[in-house]
Formats: C-alpha cells, sequence, structure tokens
C-alpha cells in the first residue's frame, strides 16, 4: 500500500508557495513599465527594479539554509511572511524612486527565506518512496503561479492600475499567513553529535548538491532567455498576443506530465527522466528559433512544458535525496541559489548577444546550452547513478 501523499500540510504548503509565487510573478512583469511611467527612469533602471528583487531572494536563500536546518521550517516560514507583509504593505508608501529599490530588495530577502522554508517543508513531509512525484505536484505551484501572477498582474494593471496589484498582493500574503499558522510543526530531525558544525561556505551551501543545482544553473541561462525575451521576440516576428498564449500552454502541458513523469522518477531512477527531459527542452527551444506562426510557438510551449517543467522538480528531488536528513534545508537553498542565479542574471547576459546576433541565433544556442549541460549533468550525476544501479 502506498504512503498517503496528500495530507492536509501537503495540501497547505503547496497552496502557500503557489500564492507567495503568484505575487512575485505579478510584480515581476508589472514593476518595470510601474518605474517607467512613476518615476521617469529609464529601461535599464525599470530593469534594476525587477532584478533587484531577485538579488535580495538570492542573499535570503543563502542565509536561510542553515537556518532552516537549526530552527523549526514551521516557525521560519511564519517569521518570512509577516516578512512579507510588512514589505508588501510599504509598497502602498513608496513615493521614490531610491525607496521603491530598497523595498524590492527587503521584499527578496523575505520571499528567500519563506520559499526555502515551503521547498524544505514540502520535502520533509512527502513520503520518501514518493519523492519525484509529491515533489513535482508541489512544484506545479510554482508553474501556476507563473501562468496566473502574470495574468492577474496585466489584467489589474490595466483596469484598475499598478497601485492595485500592491492591494491584491497584500490580501493574497494574508491568506498565505493564515495558511503558514494552520501547519503542523515537523518533528525534530536527530542530529548525530559526532558530526561537526558546519563552518565557511559550507555552513551556507550544501556540496552534495553543488553538481545537479549547476546543472540547473545552466539550465536557468537557458529558460531565462524564453521567460526575459519571449514577448519581444513575438513582437519581431508579428505575433505580438501569441507570448500570452505561451505561458498558459506551457502551465497546462506541466500539469498534463508532471504525475507520470514523478512516477516514472521513483520507479525508474533518475536518468529515467532527466536524460529525455533535457533533450525535449533543447527541441522546444529549436523549435522556437525557427517559429514562423502561432502554432509552431504553441508546439515549443509544449516541449518547454514537459522539459523545462520536468527538470525542476526532477533536479530538486535529486539534492534532496541525496542530502542527510538534518541538511535538507541547506541542500534545498543551496538548489535555488544555483538554479535562481542562472535564471536571474542569465537576462543581463543574453541582453548583449541579442544586439548582434538576433533572437533565432539566441535560441539555437541556448538550445545547444541545453545540450551542453546534457553532457555535464552526465559526468556529474548520471554516470555515478548507472554505476551504482550496476
Amino acid at each position: 500500500m502506498q504512503e498517503k501523499l496528500w495530507s492536509k500540510d501537503f495540501i497547505f504548503i503547496t497552496l502557500i508557495n503557489f500564492l507567495m509565487y503568484m505575487i512575485h510573478y505579478m510584480l515581476m512583469v508589472t514593476v518595470t513599465v510601474f518605474t517607467i511611467h512613476e518615476f521617469h527612469a529609464s529601461e535599464s533602471i525599470g530593469g534594476l527594479a525587477s532584478g533587484i528583487f531577485i538579488i535580495g531572494m538570492l542573499l535570503g536563500r543563502l542565509a536561510s539554509g542553515r537556518i532552516v536546518d537549526s530552527l523549526q521550517p514551521q516557525k521560519v516560514l511564519v517569521y518570512g511572511v509577516i516578512f512579507s507583509i510588512i514589505t508588501v504593505a510599504l509598497y502602498f508608501v513608496i513615493q521614490t524612486l531610491s525607496l521603491l529599490l530598497i523595498v524590492r530588495f527587503i521584499h527578496g530577502i523575505a520571499f528567500g527565506f519563506s520559499s526555502t522554508a515551503t521547498g524544505t517543508i514540502s520535502s520533509r513531509i512527502v513520503p520518501e518512496a514518493r519523492k519525484g512525484e509529491g515533489i513535482g505536484y508541489y512544484a506545479l505551484s510554482v508553474t501556476t503561479a507563473s501562468a496566473v501572477g502574470p495574468f492577474f498582474g496585466i489584467l489589474f494593471n490595466q483596469s484598475f492600475g499598478f497601485r492595485s496589484i500592491f492591494t491584491l498582493s497584500l490580501g493574497v500574503i494574508i491568506v498565505a499567513f493564515v495558511l503558514a499558522l494552520a501547519l503542523k510543526p515537523l518533528p525534530k530531525v536527530e542530529i548525530s553529535t559526532e558530526s561537526e558544525p558546519l563552518k565557511g561556505i559550507r555552513a551556507f551551501i550544501q556540496k552534495d548538491a553543488i553538481p545537479v543545482s549547476f546543472v540547473l544553473a545552466v539550465i536557468g541561462v537557458a529558460y531565462s532567455s524564453v521567460l526575459s525575451f519571449l514577448s519581444v521576440y513575438t513582437e519581431s516576428i508579428n505575433l505580438p498576443t501569441v507570448a500570452s498564449y505561451f505561458f498558459i500552454v506551457y502551465a497546462i502541458t506541466s500539469f498534463i506530465t508532471r504525475p507520470f513523469t514523478g512516477k516514472i522518477f521513483d520507479q525508474r531512477g533518475h536518468n529515467a527522466i532527466m536524460y529525455p527531459v533535457i533533450a525535449i527542452f533543447a527541441i522546444g527551444l529549436f523549435i522556437l528559433s525557427s517559429a514562423q506562426s502561432t502554432w509552431l510557438i504553441t508546439l515549443s510551449a509544449i516541449f518547454i512544458g514537459m522539459g523545462y517543467g520536468t527538470i525542476v522538480p526532477s533536479g530538486q528531488a535529486i539534492v534532496v535525496q541525496q542530502a542527510p536528513r538534518q541538511n535538507v534545508g541547506l541542500a534545498t537553498s543551496t538548489f535555488y541559489i544555483f538554479l535562481d542565479f542562472g535564471a536571474g542574471f542569465g537576462p543581463f547576459l543574453l541582453g548583449y548577444l541579442i544586439s548582434s546576433w538576433g533572437f533565432r541565433a539566441l535560441y539555437i544556442a541556448m538550445a545547444v546550452l541545453a545540450l551542453v549541460a546534457l553532457v555535464i549533468y552526465y559526468f556529474v550525476h548520471g554516470r555515478h547513478v548507472a554505476q551504482h544501479s550496476k
């Protein structure tokens, strides 16, 4: 008989994560335009207002991994959400550009703490035999938020003005707070008295998580080309409305494929999923590079949703399974530090390539980069898994 997956706490932690990421995506897609219009800022400063959140988030993740492992993760989540409520409330009193940048940075730190706590709690409460399946379902909260957040952000911005998004965000984060209070404290993890206290960089980065996390950083750079430049690309090929449909198709594909890819991961092992889905992701980028019509962009969304949408939860499941139980929080934060670094700083690097290469060449290059990530995965993890199974 299978161990129970859909407990009250698993449902609540998945909902909390969805609500936090919904706010993240609502603000991420609209704050650049708000900064340019409200403060008459340049496009680069508008991008900074969006990107400084990611810098804060990385610092929050870096600091939170060890704290989540040493304290009760549910307490860290509650404090992180309270911190988020305060920062979201501060958006209402912003009158200057410098204050906006400060609030965005602080909000990023709060989000880094909260999201590391939700990731750790979900990893701890999912039964070991259903780890790939459970984390796959949990990761759908981010996939859904990536479609719902931009939709409501753009809708509220166009219908009621940008500041209405602050009101919606405050209501959403308060709901997340109520759900966080309803979570049961996790059982205390016994730490061996013989283990030495972590010092130096080991106090912030879980070393066993680095190889697979590095692969995800490379994948994150490739995916950032879609997240940051797809709307500009579709405008350049005279298909401006297709970009909004892309992420809906992406989310639907992830929903459909996630249940059985998670089960394959648990039953057949890491490589049975990671090799094909990285290749599928690369194919999706190749299709996108040559797209001339709506149906080709939709087809690329299906491949990218099946590929990238499976790579992330599978990668997280791998690093969690490899980590000592008392270091699950540190492993989770390490994983997302690498992933967010690739996805967050990728646009800064790729922006320079677009001016000289163009969009089509960029997406071809990103498809090749995904295949490079596949090779890296083989050397740092895949071949060792195969040898162990033999």
